[in-house]
């Protein structure tokens, strides 16, 4: 499953008032994996940042004057796109600004370019009701280091969304079923299982190193309270 993670800044808070996006940030997810394969451009706006905005950003005018406008990178952000579900937090803002744009280049709007796309602020508040769920709280409340966010920037963000949505979608790809209540129906009665009869494979070398190195970065995230460490602890006393 391919899902890129997206990210915008602006001049302003409202399109319709003719603010336009300035810096868009892509992530690829592949198979639940960050890759290196990313997207990134500042964009020339032809205008000023409102002020508000540029203490969010610090994107100048100076700055972006030699940049690319939008219609100069459209089709390559589409084709960066395609066939993708696109993650976005708060996605709402973000698209109508893109909506905006590609409206400019008489093309037709954001989700017709991709397969779908996920809020993950939405998902947030549906794991933590009640709870801040800003990209800076996540990153908190998942062990994500962001002390290197000073001002935000498209493709920084983006990067450390991909890991909240990582972190706060660990476990639902799961393939254990809860049955729950079988209301009444009964169980399933599979005979007796001998487990003799199942080939056990050896695991090659380089994937023992990756399963170890996950388990270490779960253990970090956990901050030492992993379950299988304690489980190990005992083996080794045993």
């Amino acid at each position: 499953m391919r899902y890129v993670v997206l990210d915008t800044e602006t001049t302003g808070l409202d399109p319709q008032s003719g603010n336009r996006v300035i810096e868009i940030g892509c992530v690829e997810i592949f198979n639940r994996r960050v890759t290196q394969r990313n997207f990134h451009t500042y964009l020339n706006p032809e205008r000023d940042s409102e002020p508000g905005a540029l203490e969010v950003h610090g994107l100048t005018t100076e700055f972006l004057a030699d940049k690319p406008r939008f219609h100069d990178k459209v089709d390559e952000f589409l084709d960066f796109i395609q066939g993708s579900t696109v993650i976005i937090h708060n996605a709402e803002f973000d698209i109508r600004f893109l909506n905006a744009e590609l409206a400019r280049t008489d093309r037709p709007g954001f989700r017709t370019h991709c397969v779908d796309v996920i809020d993950s602020l939405m998902h947030a508040r549906e794991l933590h009701p009640g709870k801040r769920n800003s990209l800076d709280s996540l990153c908190d409340r998942y062990g994500i280091s962001n002390a290197h966010r000073v001002l935000h920037g498209a493709l920084l963000d983006s990067e450390l969304l991909a890991e909240v949505w990582l972190a706060m979608t660990r476990g639902q790809d799961s393939l254990v079923i809860d049955l729950g209540d079988t209301g009444g129906v009964g169980t399933l009665d599979l005979g007796a299982f001998d487990p003799s009869v199942l080939p056990i494979p050896a695991v090659p070398a380089d994937e023992l190193a990756a399963h170890a190195a996950y388990l270490a970065s779960l253990d970090k995230e956990s901050k030492g309270q992993a379950v299988w460490r304690k489980w190990d602890s005992v083996a080794e006393a045993a």
